[in-house]
Parts: C-alpha cells; structure tokens; sequence
C-alpha cells in the first residue's frame, strides 16, 4: 500500500468517486456526479490522503484546517472528513494507516486538536478521539412566543438572503469563536459555500449596529415548518431578538424547528412556551468527537490550581510523561523528566495513566476522571483524579458547524 497527498486535480478522479460512493445516493447520475466535481473548488485548501494498492486508489481522508476554542484559548484544529474506503478494501487498515498519516502531518503542521463526526465512535475512540456533546432540536408553536412581542426590547432584526448578509454572519461565528468553548469555524474557502449555494434565509439581530444573534433558515411552505439552523447570540437580548421574529410568523407556519447548543434550555427562553427538545446521537447523526494533538501546545491554558503527574500511553502523538500544573490558572506542562528530578520527587505527586481518549475527554471538559476508570480510558487514584477533577473542570463544548 501507498500513501501519497493528492491536490485539488487529482481529487475528482481519485478521491470524488470513493467519497460519493460512501456519502451519496449510488450509483449516482453523471448530471450529480458533474456537480459533485464542481463544487471541488470548496476543498481546495484540505489536505488529502489517499490509499493505493496496485496503483488503484482504495482509501481516501481529508483534513480540513479550521480553528476551535477550547476553554478559552483559539487553537488551529484539524477537521476530519470524507473518510471513506472501497467496499473490497475494507477492513483491511487502509483507514488506519490513512488516519495515522494524516494525523501526525496536522500535528507537524501545528494542529493543536483534532474533531470529527465519526461513523462508528469506538472506532475513532481508538485513535484518541472522545464524545462529544450532540446539539439539540427544539421545536415549539410560533403562537407561543407572543409574549414576547410585548416587550419593548432594544435592537432591531433585518432579513434578507444569505448571500447579501454573509459578511455579518461571518463576523458573528469569528466572535463567538472567541467567546464559546468547543466553537469552531471552517476556513473561509470552504465557509463561502453557504453564501454561493444562497439556499437559506438570514436574520440578523442588531443592537446600535452590533450585530448580537443571528440565524439561517428555511421554510418549508404555507403552515409547514421554519427550519431554523444554529440560533446563534451573544446573550439573552439577541436571542430574545430572534424569537420575536420567529413569533411574527405565527399565521404562515405551524412550527419552528432550531439547532440548540447543547446546554441550552428552550423551555426557559419565554413564559407559556411550549417546547420539545430532542438530540439524537446515533447512526448516521452520531455526536462529534474530539482529540489533542500536542498536550505541549496547550500550556498557557487557563485552567484550575491542581498539580499532577500523568503518563499518556498508547498514542503516536501524544504518549509521554507529563508534570501538569495549575498553579497561577495557567497551565504548565513540563515532560517526563521533570518527575522523578530531586525538584519533583515521584512520590510527591499524584500520578495518573491516560489514554489519549481519556486525555481529551479531560481538556474538552467531558469526562469526570471517575468516568475514565469505569470506561477503560485510565487508571486513575484518589488522589490525582482530585487533582484533574480541579484543573480540569467539567464544560460543555459547543460544535456549532458541520464538515
């Protein structure tokens, strides 16, 4: 088997026909093949590895450079996707090798982290990737949002096509980028897709010209359903902006549907409102996962005052030994050598084992380190999961884009 990086006039011939047989209804018509090939312009700053045996292509994946924050901090993340393989070249390591590959050139090329949307999550767990939370679906009766067209709320909501308010919701994703731990953003050359493509509805809340929420939809006709995507806002205000536009249509559908960050509360957001909040995390919608790729990368981090030894195993990217120290609420990550020095004796310090799952589950603020031990992700003592447990507290990360 080779491993080679294929560009953006390779792509179509390569790795198009693999990822459509994968993703796509097949065989799939040459008129939705062609478009396929056309839209290729949206990938051309990814990198792609792609799998040969005898000279045929077998196994394709693509990393996409994005950005994400985590706890605080914005880190290059690369995103991983069009994993796909040949029906006869499956089960054969072809993926793992790809992934392998792929994975350690992101990291060389400073990747900090890593997330995906798996089509079997064991399978990337495997790869040190851990759960992450799944958005939600809440749906609710425009009609009961009434009450909040009777407040006077400061700001205004303009609508208009995606592809003449684009800029502005770009400018939103950027700042809450910055704000949102768990937000991510694609790199604009593949972002721009939604303003081309110019399928969706904008509506943009603005409070003395700042624009404090917005949201992309759609309507599926006369008493149907307002299929919103991410209802996204800097606070209660641009929020509240948005569901008074969506309670102007009580008389033109019957209900809305909104994507909700995962520790979102619909029921809370007005009296008499009337909602059902659903999150499927299942095959084909599985929740996203995420990974470190250099635990070196992440000093400087805030985080709580623990002090903690950890030895990272069976990992080609980050396995090692590690001092973590909170003290100060800046993370300090100093290598192996550290512990055991006459400085930092060994046996002064709680020391736990790790796995690469188990590290990320801890930095994405998902996993308890009691859920690392019953899950097979560590072997982790009292005394230093109450050390982890204080540097790295539970947080809910919010994957408010798809790839």
């Amino acid at each position: 088997m080779r491993i080679r990086r294929i560009g953006a006039a390779e792509r179509p011939a390569l790795s198009l026909p693999l990822q459509a047989y994968a993703f796509d209804r097949t065989p799939m018509p040459p008129g939705e093949l062609e478009d396929l090939r056309k839209h290729a312009r949206y990938s051309e700053g990814n990198v792609t590895l792609v799998a040969e045996v005898d000279a045929e292509a077998v196994a394709v994946a693509s990393a996409i450079p994005m950005r994400q924050n985590v706890r605080g901090r914005v880190y290059p993340m690369a995103g991983v996707g069009g994993v796909a393989t040949h029906p006869l070249a499956r089960r054969q390591g072809h993926v793992r090798a790809l992934l392998t590959r792929l994975l350690g050139e992101a990291r060389d090329a400073g990747h900090v982290v890593s997330a995906l949307y798996p089509f079997r999550p064991s399978f990337y767990e495997r790869f040190g990737y851990v759960g992450l939370p799944q958005t939600g679906t809440v749906t609710f009766s425009p009609a009961d949002l009434a009450g909040l067209l009777a407040h006077d709320l400061p700001g205004t909501v303009a609508v208009e096509r995606i592809k003449d308010g684009y800029d502005s919701y770009r400018a939103l994703f950027e700042r809450l980028l910055a704000d949102r731990h768990g937000f991510a953003t694609l790199p604009e050359y593949r972002a721009v897709r939604l303003r081309d493509d110019d399928e969706h509805w904008l509506a943009t809340a603005r409070v003395d010209d700042e624009v404090v929420g917005a949201v992309t939809y759609r309507i599926s006709g006369h008493a149907g359903t307002l299929q919103a995507d991410h209802l996204l806002a800097t606070g209660p205000l641009g929020r509240a902006l948005l569901l008074g536009f969506f309670a102007r249509h009580v008389d033109q559908v019957a209900t809305v549907e909104a994507t909700v960050a995962p520790d979102e509360r619909p029921e809370l957001w007005a009296t008499d409102l009337g909602t059902v909040t659903e999150t499927r995390a299942r095959f084909p919608e599985n929740a996203p996962m995420g990974r470190v790729l250099s635990l070196d990368a992440l000093a400087g981090l805030p985080v709580g005052p623990g002090r903690v030894a950890v030895e990272v195993v069976d990992d080609p990217f980050v396995a090692g030994r590690y001092l973590l120290d909170g003290t100060g609420g800046a993370l300090s990550v100093e290598r192996g050598q550290a512990v055991g020095a006459a400085s930092v004796p060994a046996s002064s310090i709680p020391t736990a084992t790790l796995t690469a799952a188990g590290l990320s589950g801890l930095v994405y603020g998902v996993l308890d380190p009691d859920d690392l031990v019953v899950r097979g992700l560590g072997r982790v003592p009292r005394d230093a999961a109450r050390q982890l447990r204080t540097l790295w507290t539970r947080c809910v990360p919010y994957l408010a884009v798809g790839f």
